[in-house]
């Protein structure tokens, strides 16, 4: 973990106001995107860790193959030398992203920042369409107290989905049914923000026409 480097934070109660919640609330009903982006301040991230009066937002896309509803699921690596964020070690996800950091500011930093993470930890052999979820919240644990995540899912046609990082392992698309076997497992830990994320998740892969309104940004 880079303690000095500079990333995006905005203070808890400007960005939840009167709208505080936990686990996942939909785009379509609170604007946070808004709130990031016209409150956003710069903080050392080893500080940010620790100061729970501010949230990180984090751009937090799971890569989807619609039409063969395949997810891309992998493990963030059990070796010491190839995984900074001790905390999160060895947990299974489906969800890959970062810190937003100031080299994504010239446009709309929360999309960048997703583009700009996809780019370094995957690679997708197709086109792709991120499109924004909804919004998800976890204080009930020292990693999700600091921060806030930006759900997006990444629509593509791509039929493999191979890891670029060496902080990722065992990672491939798999069905729906392979994620409720690994998410059901005793044998693996799953991390908290992809058990949230997994009920939206189906509801947009078997109701993709009544279910959840996703937004491109």
């Amino acid at each position: 973990m880079n303690n000095e480097k500079l990333i995006v934070t905005v203070k808890r109660d400007v960005l939840f106001e009167q709208d505080y919640f936990e686990g996942f609330r939909l785009q379509t009903e609170t604007d946070y995107e808004s709130r990031i982006l016209k409150n956003l301040n710069y903080m050392k991230r080893g500080l940010a860790e620790k100061d729970v009066a501010y949230k990180q937002p984090i751009s937090y896309s799971i890569i989807i193959n619609p039409d063969l509803r395949q997810i891309f699921t992998y493990q963030r690596s059990l070796h010491d030398k190839n995984y900074t964020e001790k905390r999160l070690q060895g947990k299974w996800s489906c969800g890959v992203g970062g810190h937003i950091e100031k080299q994504d500011m010239d446009g709309n930093p929360i999309h960048l920042s997703m583009l700009r993470e996809l780019e370094e930890e995957v690679e997708i052999a197709g086109t792709i369409n991120p499109k924004v979820l909804g919004y998800i919240n976890d204080d009930s644990n020292d990693v999700g107290k600091v921060h806030f995540g930006i759900l997006y899912l990444i629509e593509t046609n791509s039929t493999t989905v191979k890891p670029k990082s060496h902080e990722i392992d065992n990672g491939k698309l798999r069905t729906i049914e392979e994620l409720d076997v690994i998410f059901s497992s005793p044998e693996f830990k799953i991390e908290e923000w992809s058990k949230i994320s997994l009920k939206p998740l189906k509801s947009y892969i078997y109701k993709p026409k009544k279910g959840l309104i996703a937004t491109v940004l």
